[in-house]
């Protein structure tokens, strides 16, 4: 028997709902239910794999107020929750208008006259989604919509520290019943994701650089492709002709959005030392306006941290910083407040490269401000990272912001602007160093990676004489 799982509130601190992961039989089992229905499923026509969405769409939509009230308690907070149902909702639209002509299949000519190819794609029948807390209904789905257009069945294994989306998410599901064949969502726990990769033939992965290696081994030992997305330490510049006000209102709201749990958040800012002062106390100005969300989640825009684990990464990188020298200019602490754990906004100057808070990963509202004499040290700086997730640019003008955009290694650069990363799919982006591998999550190649390719190649002409060798006739 599996062992319940308490699953605690991040605004009051208390544990008040419980998971009971899958026995790995009955994980199997649910996986071979899946595998049974996608095999009609693929039989669709693709218009009506659409139509079957487009159905899912308005079930999403008649169920919102149960599932925006499931992650706001997930969560903690509200705009960024009815935030996740609208990507949802977009992402929907997006994909069944693009997939009738990603899914054509293709014919041309070969360099032998009488030989024709012919291009098709078979799905993968049972891919599997893990995704992380800090969106989990975005996340979640983000892959499930284009491997169903595709003709895959999905299963996903959302975080077990945010899943009550799931129930009311089910709902809408199940009330279509060409779509419950071939989709399921389960709880469960670390092990339950470990589980459901020796159960699937392809796997998507959305989380933390160690738990993403562990993932890799046990796809590679399974010889199933593995797509991850990890981790983030995304860098901006600041180049001395950039717009201050612009660039210190686009920064501050990709550092703080979803209280800065998010990958693809602005953690380092690098600064042209002529306007290093303005900038940094134009940041803290603005910074002081933002309010917490606390005691209601429309108090404010800073939502609690979602991770009591994260809670404590984050102050650990504050007094790293600190006791190298760093100064906190606002914020600068993880405050204890009814039961749950919340982070001002954070501006800290006087950093350098030997902090954690420049280096690894916080995942909170926390923004270093670092300033460069030349160019070449900025592009220096925002490359020393073993990341290489995303990055921001600003400057006067888009060539010169460009110009240093091409030397920066990430998979996605916003030029005067931050984050557009999180509400802009049409770009395929491959991440650098270890934020992830196996290509993109957005554009095109977001869909063709659920498929398999297949080539005939035909013979056309009614000849009998052998091309290959001399059969002596």
């Amino acid at each position: 028997m599996t062992k319940p799982i308490e699953v605690r509130n991040p605004r009051t601190g208390k544990f008040d709902y419980v998971i009971v992961p899958p026995p790995p039989k009955l994980l199997f089992q649910q996986c071979q239910r899946l595998r049974r229905g996608q095999i009609n499923w693929q039989k669709l026509e693709v218009d009506e794999r659409i139509s079957v969405l487009k159905n899912w769409k308005q079930s999403i939509l008649l169920e919102r107020e149960q599932i925006t009230e499931a992650l706001v308690s997930d969560t903690g907070n509200l705009s960024t929750s009815a935030g996740e149902i609208d990507s949802l909702i977009s992402n929907i639209d997006r994909w069944c208008n693009l997939a009738p002509s990603l899914l054509q299949d293709t014919a041309k000519n070969t360099t032998i006259p009488f030989i024709a190819l012919q291009q098709t794609a078979v799905p993968y029948q049972l891919v599997g989604v893990i995704s992380p807390a800090n969106s989990p209904l975005l996340l979640s789905t983000m892959d499930v919509i284009p491997a169903l257009l595709a003709g895959c069945a999905v299963i996903v294994k959302p975080s077990e520290v945010t899943p009550r989306f799931v129930a009311p998410l089910m709902n809408t599901v199940n009330n279509i019943p060409q779509l419950k064949e071939v989709l399921t969502f389960v709880e469960g726990s670390g092990q339950t994701g470990t589980n459901l990769i020796e159960d699937v033939d392809l796997i998507c992965f959305t989380g933390s650089l160690d738990t993403g290696r562990l993932v890799t081994e046990i796809a590679a030992q399974n010889f199933i492709p593995a797509y991850l997305e990890l981790g983030g330490k995304d860098p901006a510049i600041v180049l001395e002709s950039a717009d201050i006000n612009l660039a210190t209102s686009a920064i501050l709201w990709s550092a703080v959005f979803n209280t800065g749990q998010s990958c693809n958040s602005i953690e380092r800012i690098y600064v042209a030392d002529a306007i290093f002062s303005e900038f940094y106390h134009q940041l803290i100005a603005k910074a002081h306006h933002l309010q917490l969300a606390y005691p209601t989640p429309e108090s404010g825009q800073i939502g609690p941290i979602i991770s009591e684990k994260q809670a404590a990464i984050i102050n650990e990188h504050l007094q790293d910083a600190i006791s190298k020298g760093a100064i906190i200019h606002c914020g600068g602490k993880v405050e204890e407040i009814g039961g749950g754990w919340w982070c001002r906004p954070t501006v800290i100057t006087e950093v350098n490269h030997t902090m954690k808070i420049m280096t690894e990963e916080t995942f909170g509202p926390i923004m270093p401000v670092m300033s460069f004499n030349k160019i070449d040290e900025a592009i220096e700086l925002a490359n020393d990272s073993i990341y290489g997730l995303s990055a921001s640019v600003f400057a006067e003008s888009l060539e010169s912001a460009i110009e240093v955009a091409q030397e920066i290694n990430a998979g996605v650069i916003s030029i005067n602007d931050a984050g557009l990363s999180s509400i802009i799919y049409e770009g395929e982006k491959t991440p650098f160093n270890f934020s992830g591998m196996g290509g993109s999550r957005s554009g095109p190649a977001a869909l063709k990676k659920f498929l398999r390719k297949k080539t005939f190649l035909m013979k056309t002409n009614s000849t009998r004489n052998s091309w290959w060798f001399n059969d002596g006739e």
